[in-house]
């Protein structure tokens, strides 16, 4: 009798367990795995509009990839507000002018970059190393920015498999291996004069700068920023 009076109670127990189940959830279906429960994510092309336009932006534009070098937005007294930019063509390294309706929107150029060194000149091309792997690429001219110099670590641009680009490290401090003598007096208000840096690039620099000197530059724009002696031997 004990023993068939506790399966009883034991029943009911269970039983009312089940019901305050089914009671929490009445209208529950399976718990289904989809593909974002997996973290499987769509990952869309970047875009960015005239808002974010800024000096050395890649857009893709017509299939080709443009690199901004300048821009200027416009807001006329008449008529819808524009941004006027003057764009560089990765592929071919033409220059045009090109003119957007203000918050247009466009693809980013989607592009790799790789910390590669300057080492040395094979014919027209310059070959650029991984100093990592020890793996070499070639490079044309047509890629290579002006200030580029042997022994320099830059940033090589690829878009689809294609070098596009080399970013140089901005500033960088060059010497001057030719320019006209500094005269006496002459100070950094009065006056400017061409002279050739270490890279073979020709910047415009101060009447008092010398053959020897080691001067900053801004190698985006290509224009000095100062004299800077502190590592001259």
């Amino acid at each position: 009798p004990d023993s068939s009076h506790r399966f009883e109670k034991m029943f009911a127990a269970t039983h009312s367990i089940a019901n305050a189940r089914a009671l929490m959830r009445p209208n529950s279906a399976p718990r289904t795995t989809t593909p974002r429960s997996r973290g499987v994510v769509k990952v869309n092309a970047l875009t960015c509009s005239t808002a974010d336009f800024k000096v050395g932006l890649s857009l893709e534009i017509d299939s080709a990839p443009w690199k901004i070098t300048e821009f200027m937005h416009v807001q006329p007294g008449r008529g819808a507000a524009f941004v006027r930019t003057k764009m560089r063509n990765l592929l071919t390294g033409n220059t045009n002018e090109k003119t957007f309706r203000s918050g247009e929107k466009f693809e980013l150029a989607e592009v790799s970059r790789d910390v590669m060194q300057y080492t040395y000149m094979d014919g027209d091309d310059y070959m650029f190393m991984n100093m990592e792997t020890f793996e070499e690429l070639r490079v044309p001219p047509i890629a290579v920015s002006k200030f580029v110099k042997e022994g320099m670590d830059c940033q090589i641009v690829q878009w689809n498999g294609k070098v596009i680009g080399c970013e140089v490290p901005n500033p960088y401090t060059f010497e001057v291996v030719d320019t006209d003598p500094g005269l006496k007096g002459n100070t950094a208000s009065g006056g400017d004069k061409p002279a050739t840096i270490c890279s073979g690039a020709v910047v415009t620099v101060p009447l008092f700068i010398n053959i020897g000197d080691m001067i900053s530059v801004n190698t985006e724009e290509g224009t000095y920023k100062n004299r800077d002696n502190s590592d001259k031997k």
